[in-house]
This record gives structure tokens, C-alpha cells and sequence, in this order.
């Protein structure tokens, strides 16, 4: 298996923190107590800080449910995202056309906002399979839940309507069966819990479907200031990150990526630049996963490169090799994310 396609600095915008305080302190547990209880410094999240580590987001979750005694915490977090929650990725997606075009940035930008997962959709017929690819695991139950309520809750606004409940499938538990109600409160119905993967389906006519008061003619401005803000995250990476980064991108064609031959073109041994890789928050290997991705993507929008050209362009001997890495970094193969 493939290692996990997250930065070296997982980071959660303020912002996408807010409605987890929000809901705490709807029921008795303040900023204090969670600071406490997660061993943070005083003033750690009160005011809100310009981001936080995604890991110790995902604690919060978990402990704001403990202290609230909630068992849907996640869920009730999800019920308090708002506009400004997802940053200016938030915007863009209100200048947004439809709700295809929607899904298509969310994708692009949902890094702006945090390093918690990854989203993805496809297509197969009439049904649309939109999967959140998250960076923990299912023990996690609060964080599947406030993601997929908070989905919920922000297109419902997007629509202007209370959208139909989707076929959900969740890959955590559900928690006390006797408890589940409160997903039909929330979600519209009960998910399937246990699957495989985090997946809501739904009628693929609802890409098309126009998002209302939508300003379209900020979408050219926002979209500017998204992709600069993308170039900064690189740019924030550890240098010894970004070296290996280029140095991969500049040696995937020509053969095989090695940690020994990337190592020799910077100048290291390849033990200096495991520990160097260390030091920063990252492995060799997810360096390199998130280079052939980037390519992959990007090789995947030109119509003149088949499969088999991307699998050597990227380095894979075998085009199959090609397509179950692809598949475990976008949740889809290649021809499907193509399609889509």
C-alpha cells in the first residue's frame, strides 16, 4: 500500500476550527477545558489562531465528545460550519455555476481550508459517488461525521433548499446502534456504516443543477488568489522537501525514482537524506507519491497521452503497477478520474 498523501505540516485553518468550539461550547465545554484536556498552552485556541496541526484538530474532535459526553459530536460540529469555515475556498465555491462546477473546486482547494483528507467524485451512469479520502483512520468516527454533516449543511445553503439525503456510506462504526437517530436528524437517513470507503451517491443531474445567487463574475478574481495561496503552501515546505520534490520530477522519466539516486543527484548519502526527510515531517515515499500524483493529474487532462505513456512518463514499469497507485491516491483508477 501506498503511503498517505499529506503534507509534512498538516495544518487546519482557524477558521475550519471555529465550528468545533462553536459546538463545544453550545454544550458547557469551553476553549479552556479543551486546551486542558489536549495539554495545548493557554490562548492555544482562544482567539482563534491563523491555523492549527490537523493532528491536533482530530484530538479536539475526539475529546470534545468525551467532555461534552456527546456521541455525535462530529455530527454537531458539522451542523455549525458556515461561509467563512472553508476560507476563501468558501467563496469560490459561491461563485461557482452549478454544482458540478462546485465539486470541481472543492477538489482543486479544500487543501486551502485543511490537510484532513482529500475529496474526490466520479461518474457511472446516472449516479454521481462523491468520496472523501480521509488522512486517519475510521477510529475516528467525530471527523467522517462532521465532514459529511458539514457538506450537508453548506449545500442545503448552496441550493437554497434542503437537498434529498444521500445513499451514505461510511467506513467507521456508527457508534451505539441505539444511538443513530440522530443521523437521520442530521444526514436525512442513516448511513451504512462499516463500508469500505466514505461514499454519498446521488443523482448525477444534480451536477448540473445551478447553485442560486451565485456571482460567477468573482469566480476569475477568487480562483487568482486561490492558486496563489496554493504556491505559498509549497513554498512553506522545508527546503530539503522541495529539492527532493524537483529532483524527482526532474528523474521520473528517464527510469526508476530511488531514494540512493536521489540522494547521489543532491549530494547526500542516502542515510543524510532519510534523516534530512525526517527532520522535516516527511518520508522519501510520500514525497514521491505526491510528485507522480501531481503529474499523473496533469498528464491525465492531455488527451494525446494514453495510459501507458503516463504509467513511464511517471517512472512505473507496468501500467497496472500505474493504476493501483492511482487508485489508492484519488479513490478512482486513472480512466475514471480521466472521465470525470
Amino acid at each position: 500500500m501506498t503511503a498517505p498523501l499529506f503534507d509534512h505540516a498538516k495544518r487546519v485553518a482557524g477558521s475550519y476550527l471555529q465550528p468545533l468550539l462553536e459546538a463545544a461550547a453550545a454544550r458547557g465545554v469551553t476553549a479552556r477545558a479543551l486546551e486542558q484536556a489536549a495539554g495545548l498552552a493557554p490562548g492555544t485556541l482562544e482567539p482563534l489562531p491563523e491555523s492549527l496541526p490537523a493532528d491536533d484538530y482530530v484530538h479536539l474532535l475526539d475529546l470534545g465528545a468525551q467532555l461534552a459526553n456527546d456521541p455525535h459530536f462530529g455530527l454537531h460540529v458539522g451542523q455549525c460550519v458556515k461561509l467563512g469555515t472553508y476560507t476563501v475556498y468558501g467563496l469560490i465555491l459561491l461563485s461557482c455555476r452549478d454544482f458540478g462546477h462546485v465539486f470541481e473546486q472543492t477538489m482543486r482547494y479544500e487543501q486551502l481550508a485543511h490537510d484532513l483528507g482529500r475529496s474526490s467524485i466520479t461518474v457511472d451512469d446516472d449516479i454521481a459517488y462523491y468520496a472523501w479520502h480521509s488522512n486517519y483512520s475510521s477510529a475516528h468516527r467525530h471527523l467522517a461525521d462532521s465532514v459529511f454533516a458539514g457538506i450537508r449543511v453548506f449545500s442545503n445553503w448552496l441550493a437554497g433548499i434542503t437537498l434529498p439525503a444521500n445513499d451514505l456510506k461510511l467506513m467507521h462504526d456508527g457508534g451505539p446502534p441505539e444511538l443513530r437517530d440522530e443521523y437521520e436528524k442530521v444526514l436525512g437517513a442513516v448511513p451504512e456504516f462499516d463500508a469500505e470507503a466514505n461514499v454519498a451517491s446521488f443523482n448525477a443531474m444534480m451536477l448540473s443543477w445551478p447553485v442560486p445567487n451565485a456571482d460567477v463574475s468573482l469566480y476569475p478574481v477568487l480562483q487568482q488568489h486561490a492558486e496563489q495561496l496554493l504556491q505559498q503552501r509549497l513554498a512553506s515546505q522545508p527546503a530539503i522537501t522541495q529539492q527532493v520534490h524537483a529532483a524527482i520530477i526532474a528523474s521520473l522519466s528517464s527510469g526508476q525514482v530511488r531514494l540512493a539516486s536521489i540522494a547521489e543527484a543532491l549530494k547526500l548519502s542516502p542515510r543524510t537524506l532519510q534523516r534530512k526527510l525526517s527532520e522535516a515531517g516527511a518520508t522519501f515515499q510520500q514525497v514521491l507519491d505526491q510528485a507522480r500524483f501531481a503529474l499523473a493529474r496533469e498528464y491525465l487532462k492531455r488527451p494525446e497521452l494514453n495510459l501507458v505513456d503516463i504509467a513511464f512518463l511517471l517512472g512505473y514499469q507496468e501500467q497496472s503497477a500505474f493504476n493501483h497507485a492511482f487508485k489508492e491516491w484519488a479513490g478512482v483508477n486513472p480512466g475514471a478520474w480521466r472521465a470525470s
